[in-house]
């Protein structure tokens, strides 16, 4: 089956809206089976628990936000080979990117489980708390390496368009999942141990129809050859490397926001575990965003139309915002009902509404990020976002949750992290659209690269 550059026409606020849509709801899916866990687990009556699957949900993002960078990669070659009319090499990037994911996740995975006992002690985990996550992650962690494959799968087929394939690799782990759950834990008394075994089938299921529908549908795999390996290996790692630096740089600096707030107890801890698993449930719509772009900035750029590459932005800005104001205004308003949902205490109370009523809405900057990152990757450029990402870690997080806890505690903590997003993301949508601007100058001097 030969694929086409369905992005290079036609409405482009509609592609966004249908791409971001369908893989939001794919992985908002996942990320709601992720709250229902920390749902179930509070319904065991020990807060301590919660506080452990906050722990050990820092290290997991780790890893998947690892996999989600060589998974860039995925999208942004094989599209633009697409956009160029070049299936054979489409199919060639899309295997080899596969074997290099799986190969950067069992380096990955190794690693956490070699550290998993000083990670936790970094992050503030102790006594049973730290006993339970590591328990937890023990089971979870090794099969991060199937996600990592299914996430590149995934990627490929936004690549080629098919919004829907993606959107039901990701429903099927979330499925999955949500069954499993509530018997694991409760029916067979397993609690967290139950928790963990129903993460494993969840990935088991994205890694299997992601790369049935892949090889199936789209007949984009061929059998690996390692001199195509050695000829694909350079230009994937220009943009895996930088990608999965740039998406390092998100769970380290939330790695340090834990600790941060560990200082204060286990129950804020467990406020902000809360927080970070309804922030993909309510924003998945903007995670999902810049994998969305990504194609059709890829496709877009390797036709050579600029003016669509441009227009891509400032649409995906509109809708973001858009969205970003609803879910925030549906967040203050049902604040009480999630405390009371996870039966906080008042310190942990105390993080989520203040998450909803003021600090919500400060995700939108968080999607011009993400937006700029896309930009950056799929246009030659993934070192600005990896300059960009780790700068937002580090002097966009650090020094501004050290002067959040300072003045206001517990609370400042995500304060100073709001803050940082804040600049960080206005930052990067401004070079974004520089670097595009720049790019399309030089690209129209030279029609006959343009498509390259």
């Amino acid at each position: 089956m030969t694929e086409t550059a369905k992005f290079v026409q036609g409405s482009l606020m509609r592609h966004i809206i249908v791409m971001a849509s369908t893989s939001a709801f794919g992985l908002m899916s996942i990320f709601l089976v992720d709250l229902l866990d920390m749902w179930f687990i509070s319904l065991l009556g020990d807060p301590d628990l919660v506080a452990a699957i906050g722990f050990a949900s820092t290290l997991t993002f780790l890893a998947t936000s690892i996999s989600i960078g060589t998974s860039i990669a995925a999208g942004a070659l094989v599209s633009r080979s697409l956009g160029a009319k070049n299936h054979d090499k489409a199919r060639q990037f899309a295997i080899n990117v596969l074997i290099i994911a799986a190969i950067v996740s069992i380096a990955t995975v190794g690693i956490i489980i070699m550290s998993l006992d000083q990670l936790l002690y970094w992050l503030g985990a102790k006594g049973h708390v730290a006993a339970v996550a590591k328990d937890y992650l023990l089971i979870v962690l090794p099969a991060a390496i199937l996600l990592a494959i299914g996430l590149g799968a995934s990627a490929i087929l936004r690549a080629v368009g098919d919004a829907k394939g993606a959107m039901l690799s990701t429903l099927s782990g979330g499925i999955v999942n949500a069954i499993l759950d509530p018997i694991l834990i409760f029916s067979l008394e397993l609690g967290v141990t139950g928790a963990a075994i129903a993460s494993v089938f969840a990935r088991l299921a994205v890694f299997s129809y992601a790369l049935y529908r892949v090889h199936y549908k789209h007949r984009l795999l061929t059998a690996p050859n390692l001199t195509s390996f050695r000829a694909c290996t350079r230009p994937i790692l220009n943009i895996a490397l930088p990608a999965v630096v740039t998406n390092m740089a998100t769970p380290l600096a939330n790695a340090y926001v834990t600790a941060a707030i560990a200082v204060y107890g286990s129950s804020y801890v467990a406020g902000y575990a809360v927080v970070g698993r309804l922030t993909p449930v309510c924003f998945g719509f903007v995670f999902s965003l810049s994998g969305a772009i990504g194609p059709i900035l890829g496709q877009n750029f390797g036709a050579g139309q600029w003016g669509r590459i441009q227009r891509t932005l400032s649409d995906s800005l509109i809708v973001m915002a858009v969205f970003c104001m609803g879910v925030s205004l549906l967040l203050w308003l049902s604040q009480n009902f999630v405390i009371n949902s996870f039966r906080l205490n008042q310190q942990a109370a105390e993080i989520v509404a203040l998450f909803c009523t003021y600090l919500a809405i400060t995700f939108v900057f968080n999607g011009m990020l993400f937006t700029s990152n896309a930009t950056f990757n799929n246009l030659n450029s993934p070192r600005l976002a990896s300059a960009l990402n780790v700068g937002k870690a580090t002097i966009g997080t650090i020094p501004f949750v050290m002067l959040g806890s300072y003045y206001w505690q517990a609370q400042g903590v995500l304060i100073g992290q709001a803050v940082g997003s804040i600049l960080f993301g206005i930052l990067g949508y401004w070079m974004a659209l520089l670097k595009v601007k720049k790019m399309r100058k030089v690209y129209e001097q030279l029609p006959i690269e343009s498509s390259d």
